[in-house]
């Protein structure tokens, strides 16, 4: 028998209207972010970034396609990468199906990664994306908005993680995606949106770490299950989608 407490259908009811109050209030507070979000001053992007794409060099003009709003995640993918970051891969599952509705309401959203081209567009494939995957080897750009750093940086960065024991999470993510662990912690996951106006960029957000759960499309799914993320007991399940085992039929 379950440990879950157990109630009537007129005390769920009422039980539930109450929880309804707390989430119109966290949706509420929710708009009141985006509106301060909206608000933010902007910063002119004034260096010349370059970017290889699969139609040749870009620049970051280039990148918004005509629309005049850019968004970029930088996607976990170094130089010493063999596949991207397994969390990176869920984000752009859940984002690959919405870009055409980005790009309906003037938005131009493109992932970016320091590794070379011809890695990306081949794991790119694999994965069966068609979102634009472009990249920043050959500039500052990861470096500048604060998601890469060198192997000397993340060796000093990481000291005490590694004094104290690497997390087996990062040994595991390091790993999967086919590096070590300085090379894997050189990159960091970001989303970072630009604006064009009047033939000028502007810089207008940026966020990382738990910031970027809204992008992770079954985390509010998950959150709404019985079971919620139920990840106490199992914090290495989050695996590609081509790699969870299939269950018998």
């Amino acid at each position: 028998m379950t440990d879950h407490k157990v109630t009537s259908r007129e005390e769920w009811l009422a039980t539930r209207e109450a929880l309804l109050v707390r989430e119109k209030e966290h949706t509420r507070m929710g708009d009141d972010l985006a509106r301060q979000r909206r608000e933010l001053p902007w910063v002119r992007v004034e260096k010349e970034y370059s970017f290889e794409t699969d139609e040749g060099v870009r620049t970051l003009a280039e990148l918004f396609d005509g629309r005049s709003q850019l968004l970029v995640y930088h996607f976990m993918f170094g130089p010493s990468y063999e596949a991207g970051c397994p969390t990176c891969s869920s984000n752009a599952d859940a984002v690959n199906g919405v870009v055409p509705h980005l790009n309906a309401r003037d938005v131009t959203m493109v992932y970016v990664s320091r590794a070379p081209l011809e890695k990306l567009l081949a794991y790119k494939q694999r994965m069966g994306w068609s979102f634009p995957w472009v990249s920043s080897s050959s500039s500052e750009f990861n470096f500048d908005f604060s998601v890469s750093r060198t192997e000397e940086q993340t060796r000093e960065a990481i000291k005490p993680m590694i004094e104290a024991g690497i997390p087996a999470v990062v040994n595991h993510l390091a790993s999967a995606s086919g590096t070590d662990v300085v090379g894997y912690l050189s990159e960091g996951p970001g989303f970072s949106t630009f604006v064009s106006d009047q033939g000028a960029v502007f810089h207008a957000y940026s966020t990382t770490a738990r910031g970027l759960e809204f992008l992770m499309g079954y985390y509010p799914i998950l959150d709404r299950a019985p079971k919620g993320r139920n990840e106490a007991d199992s914090p290495l399940w989050l695996r590609r989608h081509d790699e969870y085992p299939q269950r018998a039929t």
